[in-house]
């Protein structure tokens, strides 16, 4: 009998070891076309990485693809190369509003992914959003430009199965990250910076998101910047000022990372007491209650992968008399767990708003003033979304680390709903927010 059950194994094995090899996902460019495609009915421009949607109407936008191999490397150079050129040569003559999407586990650059319409989506909403404020404040719009990195997220096509590929393709995200996308991301804060520095009436932007895996991915390419950016913020190192980020916000949707690794950044913002009224948030992330996969799936996998470390007990002080707060965690607990389900860390909670609008214009034009305000313990209402303030952080520290309702995100990829989006949109527009557009140009409130 035991032989006969060591036949079935082997037998099982083989035939699994045979269907994960037909059922791999394509290791091949999708977007293997470099000219400019203007999106319309006729045109097909799916295979190419360059694209313009609804061209001189207000809700247009630009979509770029850059792909990335397992290794951490671009498929293509010159496909990057394109995108840039492109971008540039815009920027010679508007300002922009750069959105960079880092997809996650399951997903890739192919057409036909739900992430790349998705994507598209919010770029069309946000260029509205855009072109309503240009009118309002009598300017003119900044083009929307995005750029989608795609990497193999999808190892495996067949659903159930394709559910065991969650470790390896955290390691190939880690690859993505530490090797693949930091050039990227400082070529394209070049071409902000480029126009910036000539004046222009209103300055360009750069906002960049990852999901999942993707969301580890954009963290680890961007952690050591946003330390250094948040060090060197004091303008002549003689005046405290604003804390400076990587581009103008970073927002992590369901991030797949340890929350170990978040903690020197939440060590660096808390050890500051206060923060201006004009501080921008610069790092945003949204972890759903219910996304089990970061939830559950992710500490059983760390706990076997960290069996065998040593861990201790951290205590921190930061600050004194009012602003005094005390944090105490144990290092194998942070280090098995995502940071959105890390409660020690968590410093906001978003919940739906059940009898609300959409956020209008308006709101979004005097969002920098409301976010401004915050007071400590406080909730306060964006449109369809409230924000509360767990009182773990001082008020408008520019690191947001918030556990989401699963009325706004019910799962791991329930990323899109339009209530988080427009939450996303007004972090955006808060960023975005031109400080040549207020009364003399003057930010109060900044000394020694």
């Amino acid at each position: 009998m035991g032989t006969v059950k060591r036949k079935l194994l082997l037998i099982t094995a083989v035939m699994l070891s045979i269907l994960l090899m037909i059922s791999h996902a394509p290791d091949e460019i999708y977007r293997s076309e470099y000219s400019l495609c203007i999106a319309d009915a006729s045109n097909d421009c799916s295979k190419h990485n360059m694209q313009w949607h609804n061209k001189g109407k207000d809700d247009e936008y630009m979509l770029g693809f850059v792909e990335i191999n397992d290794q951490g490397q671009m498929r293509d150079r010159a496909q990057m190369a394109a995108i840039l050129d492109h971008y540039y040569t815009v920027a010679a003559q508007d300002s922009l509003l750069i959105t960079v999407y880092v997809h996650g586990w399951q997903h890739n650059a192919s057409p036909d992914d739900s992430n790349v319409a998705s994507f598209s989506g919010y770029l069309q909403k946000l260029s509205l959003v855009e072109a309503d404020l240009a009118k309002r404040q009598n300017r003119p719009p900044r083009k929307i430009a995005g750029v989608y990195v795609g990497w193999r997220g999808q190892s495996v096509e067949i659903p159930g199965l394709n559910l065991i590929t969650f470790w390896e393709r955290k390691s190939a995200a880690l690859d993505v990250g530490y090797l693949g996308i930091t050039e990227l991301f400082l070529k394209l804060e070049e071409i902000s910076n480029v126009r910036n520095s000539w004046s222009p009436p209103i300055k360009s932007r750069l906002i960049i998101m990852g999901h999942s895996f993707g969301g580890q991915a954009v963290y680890g390419a961007t952690a050591q910047i946003l330390a250094s950016r948040f060090i060197d913020s004091r303008e002549h190192k003689t005046v405290q000022d604003d804390a400076k980020g990587f581009g103008d916000l970073v927002v992590l949707l369901n991030p797949a990372f340890e929350a170990l690794r978040y903690l020197p950044l939440h060590d660096l913002s808390n050890s500051r007491c206060s923060y201006f009224e004009s501080q921008r948030p610069r790092l945003a992330i949204l972890t759903s209650e219910t996304d089990y996969a970061t939830k559950l799936a992710f500490p059983a996998g760390r706990f076997m992968s960290t069996m065998f470390e040593a861990y201790g007990t951290i205590e921190r002080t930061f600050c004194s008399g009012k602003h005094k707060r005390e944090l105490v965690l144990n290092e194998g607990d942070a280090d098995r767990t995502t940071v959105g389900h890390f409660d020690p860390l968590i410093s906001h909670e978003l919940t739906p708003v059940l009898v609300a609008e959409s956020l209008s214009i308006e709101a979004y034009d005097n969002i920098d003033n409301i976010w401004g305000l915050q007071a400590p313990g406080a909730t306060t209402a964006y449109g369809r979304t409230a924000l509360k303030h767990l009182n773990r952080t001082e008020p408008r520290n520019p690191y947001l680390n918030i556990r989401v309702s699963p009325e706004l995100i019910a799962d791991h990829g329930d990323i899109w709903r339009d209530e988080v989006q427009e939450f996303i949109r007004l972090l955006v527009v808060l960023a975005a927010h031109d400080e040549a557009l207020d009364e003399g140009g003057a930010v109060a409130g900044k000394g020694d």
